[in-house]
């Protein structure tokens, strides 16, 4: 066990050394306390996107490590060590996280928002100011029933098109206006 001490603690397995420890510790706290995976908005740079940003860096820090522990090993550490182990590090992430895409798809949740903006159809045999129900097409093809509303003392009849313009959290309903198109 000592050798091993002494390659993790050699330069540069000891900078990868110090930031394992680091990532062994965030997904301790992930797996006991919880946590967040993901870093909202974070990409690395390098074509290493498409996955959290958390599990890309943890993999490049793991793989480095190695690399730069195996460089210890067999070469005796230095510089060149450090500059393959990167390379080693960030080649290995790369090829990994190209299969991980599919685990993590780039899509947004759907919201009620998504609707605003849409034509709708009323479904109801009228739409005004306190009733109404419409049918409208979401951007991924299916097909809602939803409360609508209309405002100035507008009154939409059965079959007529309106383009919903607004969504009312409170009272959970859309409104809508006459589609003159």
């Amino acid at each position: 066990m000592p050798a091993f001490l002494d390659a993790a603690l050699t330069f540069p397995a000891v900078l990868f050394s110090f930031l394992l420890v680091v990532v062994v510790g965030y997904w301790l706290v992930v797996m006991f306390v919880g946590g967040d995976v993901d870093l909202d908005g974070v990409q690395l740079p390098l074509g290493l996107g498409g996955i959290p940003a958390t599990v890309a860096a943890s993999l490049f820090v793991a793989l480095a490590w190695f690399a730069s522990l195996a460089g210890v090993v067999l070469l005796g550490g230095g510089p060149l060590v450090l500059a393959a182990a990167l390379a080693a590090g960030w080649l290995g992430t790369k090829l990994l996280i190209i299969p991980m895409r599919r685990l993590f798809p780039d899509r947004k949740e759907p919201s009620r928002h998504d609707f605003v903006g849409q034509r709708c159809v009323v479904r109801t045999g009228r739409a005004d100011a306190t009733f109404g129900q419409a049918e409208v097409i979401a951007p991924d093809g299916s097909s809602a029933v939803v409360q609508v509303r209309t405002t100035g003392g507008d009154l939409l009849s059965r079959g007529q098109t309106a383009l919903i313009f607004d969504y009312d959290a409170e009272g959970e309903f859309f409104y809508v206006m006459e589609d003159r198109t």
